[in-house]
């Protein structure tokens, strides 16, 4: 019934796989909605849906690209980015957007998140950061705010965070931004953006994890914690990304906003396109 209902009316059903929903996520998660937003971005564009690829790597963001009906790639864990790669130096001609978890990009990924950034790779990277390793247990990662509470730091995470959107400007990112999971029309431009941008695009998108974050931190159902994320939100697109940390503090605004928005010349793998079918598959 649910998965005939996308396809007679929803308004993304062309590129949902409703066979497949519904979706696997618990109640109050937000990835429904960034995937909703990512959806409608890549509807808005004026290249053929044909012309898009979604890599994923492994835990609840990875299974966007599996809703998705479109090329998608669900990767292993941390690799989404050099499989993005691969991608786009076979077929520079593709947009390719990597969808995945904090936990995925910033830790067993986070070596090629830097190097993404640092070459210039034309790929958008969407991070959906839910403060902590969602799917297999709720335990501490690297953007979980210091004092936090999870299933592996139960008296309080003693370590400090990445500041995501700092660490990937610094690497070299020419579009960096963050919004929450509730802000849905400011997503969905922002996602459209970094699609057209030429270059690493990365956009962190902040998103409620009531079982795995919330429950810990009595922060109560996911849009209770979608709220406290909100009501300490400001919007900033000039803020000096040194000071856009997070952090379980009421009294410290989350910052959002476009950060970064630069040109820098683009990676350009060493051999052309046809000198590398060459090597691969011989003379055609």
């Amino acid at each position: 019934m649910a998965s005939q209902l996308v396809v007679d009316s929803h308004p993304s059903d062309a590129l949902l796989r409703s066979d497949r929903l519904p979706h696997i996520w618990c109640p109050g998660c937000g990835l429904g909605s960034v995937m909703s937003c990512y959806a409608d971005s890549v509807q808005s564009l004026d290249f053929p849906v044909d012309d898009n690829v979604v890599v994923s790597g492994i835990g609840c963001t990875g299974r966007v690209a599996g809703y998705l009906y479109m090329d998608s790639f669900h990767t292993t864990h941390g690799r989404a980015i050099p499989f993005a790669l691969g991608l786009k130096v076979a077929n520079p001609d593709l947009h390719v957007t990597v969808i995945s978890g904090d936990g995925d990009l910033s830790a067993i990924g986070g070596n090629h998140l830097i190097h993404a950034a640092r070459r210039n790779i034309d790929i958008t990277v969407i991070c959906v950061n839910n403060f902590n390793y969602g799917m297999t247990g709720g335990q501490a990662g690297p953007t979980t705010p210091f004092g936090a509470t999870t299933s592996t730091s139960p008296a309080g995470n003693y370590e400090q965070p990445f500041n995501l959107p700092h660490l990937v400007a610094t690497a070299g990112a020419v579009y960096v931004a963050r919004w929450t999971s509730l802000h849905v029309r400011q997503l969905r431009d922002t996602m459209r953006e970094a699609l057209l941008k030429p270059g690493f695009s990365f956009v962190e998108v902040l998103s409620p994890c009531p079982v795995g974050f919330g429950k810990a931190n009595d922060l109560g159902e996911g849009l209770d914690e979608m709220w406290f994320y909100r009501r300490r939100s400001i919007v900033n697109h000039d803020a000096a990304l040194e000071d856009v940390g997070l952090s379980m503090s009421e009294d410290e605004p989350i910052v959002l906003g476009n950060f970064v928005n630069r040109e820098r010349p683009l990676f350009r793998p060493a051999v052309s396109r046809e000198a590398l079918q060459e090597v691969l598959y011989g003379a055609v």
